[in-house]
């Protein structure tokens, strides 16, 4: 048991493919990717999911030991370094196009595995530390904004209408990327500009955190143009992009068609285990930090992702994350398969789940 987080230490096996992309040419350069999307896809299609859960000495151990956080802590600082490495890689006289396109991939992976998910799950601590951390490793990706929206509107509006988060039925992929970033974007205003009016203070002033992640990330990216220049600044720009992309397909994924009810008081029902789509496919659930036991994880927020549940109740995707992301970017083929899951939910056990009304504007 005084091992267990050994396990948790398999992304970084990605950080060091990542190394190689930035200081090899060739096949060397998608290495990082290959693994990502060919051999963890095809792995979870033979290895079976794992459902078990912790027994309850265990899961006391896991949820109080720190060696757990200490691997997520060295991700946020192994991934500075890692930044830096790939900004001086797209330097190098000679590359081809491929050469580039790989490294620049590779470093959006970062971004988005490790730059917006550590993220994530640093962001939903309550100390300072882990807290400034989560700050610290959404930066890389440019996507600072998402601590406020994730934790104060995301959790809250779940699985419903109102939630730019949470994809409804019928809605594509890439439809989807549209209506999240933009209302995303534009609820953490909302909630930050609130938040500043109950403290008495102006909304616009150093005391709205929006303003302040705005000056941090255009301070660092006016760093990184100083000292890469401007083939630095658009290589991050899309390496961020790219990480930014993978995050949302991961949010269509979670809640794609799943809503919850509205009550005759006319609130929401609670998010309950069965309003996220979970996987148990255990190679996309260590490299992931536990993210695809999501149910559990929207039923209680502030559970740490070692000490995370499965629920039987818990819709289950086709595969893990990396091939269900994948899957997403067929939408036809994505809406055979997970609009038969939604309705044989709905038959089996209808005050489960329903699907969430088609997309019919950016806005709705």
């Amino acid at each position: 048991m005084q091992t267990r987080w050994l396990k948790y230490c398999l992304p970084l096996l990605v950080l060091t493919l990542a190394a190689v992309s930035f200081t090899g040419t060739g096949i060397r350069c998608w290495l990082p990717l290959i693994v990502a999307w060919i051999i963890i896809p095809v792995l979870e299609l033979i290895l079976k999911p794992d459902a078990t859960n912790l027994e309850a000495a265990e899961e006391e151990m896991a949820k109080h030991s720190k060696a757990y956080d200490r691997v997520l802590y060295a991700v946020v600082l192994l991934q500075f370094p890692a930044l830096y490495l790939f900004l001086h890689s797209v330097q190098e006289p000679g590359l081809t196009g491929m050469d580039m396109a790989g490294r620049i991939l590779s470093m959006g992976l970062l971004c988005g595995m490790f730059g917006i998910n550590v993220g994530h799950e640093l962001g939903h601590r309550v100390n300072r530390f882990e807290q400034t951390l989560a700050k610290a490793s959404l930066l890389t990706s440019l996507y600072m904004h998402f601590f406020i929206e994730h934790n104060k509107g995301h959790h809250k509006r779940v699985a419903t209408r109102e939630d730019p988060n949470s994809a409804r039925f019928n809605e594509p992929v890439y439809l989807f990327y549209f209506r999240t970033i933009i209302f995303s974007y534009l609820s953490a205003w909302h909630i930050a500009n609130d938040e500043v009016k109950k403290k008495g203070k102006r909304v616009v002033g150093i005391y709205n955190e929006m303003i302040q992640f705005h000056f941090i990330q255009a301070g660092f990216l006016a760093l990184v143009y100083a000292v890469f220049g401007f083939t630095g600044l658009w290589c991050f720009g899309l390496a961020a992009l790219i990480g930014i992309l993978l995050l949302e397909t991961v949010n269509y994924i979670e809640h794609y068609g799943l809503r919850r009810q509205l009550q005759a008081n006319g609130r929401y029902e609670r998010a309950m285990p069965h309003h996220s789509w979970n996987s148990n496919h255990i190679l996309g659930r260590l490299v992931l930090f536990e993210l695809s036991r999501h149910s559990d994880h929207h039923y209680l927020a502030s559970r740490k992702y070692q000490v995370l549940r499965h629920f039987d109740e818990s819709p289950q995707l086709p595969t893990g994350y990396p091939g269900s992301m994948l899957l997403a970017m067929v939408p036809p083929l994505w809406f055979y398969i997970m609009n038969r899951k939604i309705r044989a939910i709905q038959i089996q056990q209808p005050e489960m789940a329903k699907p969430a009304a088609a997309a019919t504007s950016l806005a709705g």
